[in-house]
């Protein structure tokens, strides 16, 4: 499925009113993980409180040891700090990388904003080697902004 055909999809989830924010959460991470193949864990971090670190939310895919994330600490804690995308082609190169699976290749990370403050992110692993394009960083950048108005 494109990324065109998965946005209303998206949207769809997002506005059902009888669901819970988590609940809508976790539909969207099965989404994407269902139907982009190189898409192998997909979930979503949230600022704790007044904290600086990430909470696990929402995900789908294997189970991770990781749900707490200092910040600065791993990609996501690189994006916590930044505000920026971080597209990660080899996580090998990383020194800053905190190993989920040894199966993970690289990984995406885009950031989401609430009234202009970074509350949280998407985190998108791959087994494949550079699996992620600019494409892959609108697409999640969408998906941020329309799981943004559920805040």
């Amino acid at each position: 499925m494109t990324f065109e055909e998965l946005k209303p999809k998206v949207i769809d989830i997002l506005h059902h009113d009888y669901t819970l924010r988590d609940e809508k959460l976790l539909q969207v991470c099965h989404l994407l993980k269902d139907n982009i193949d190189y898409y192998d864990w997909v979930g979503f971090y949230f600022r704790n409180g007044d904290k600086e670190e990430l909470l696990l939310g929402p995900y789908a895919g294997e189970p991770t040891d990781h749900t707490v994330i200092p910040f600065g600490k791993g990609i996501c804690g690189q994006v916590a700090v930044s505000n920026k995308n971080f597209v990660v082609p080899d996580v090998t190169t990383q020194d800053n990388y905190i190993a989920c699976s040894i199966t993970v290749k690289s990984e995406v990370v885009v950031p989401l904003f609430v009234d202009g403050k970074n509350i949280g992110q998407i985190d998108i692993d791959s087994n494949v080697l550079d699996a992620f394009s600019e494409l892959d960083e609108r697409f999640l950048e969408f998906v941020n902004e329309q799981v943004a108005k559920l805040f």
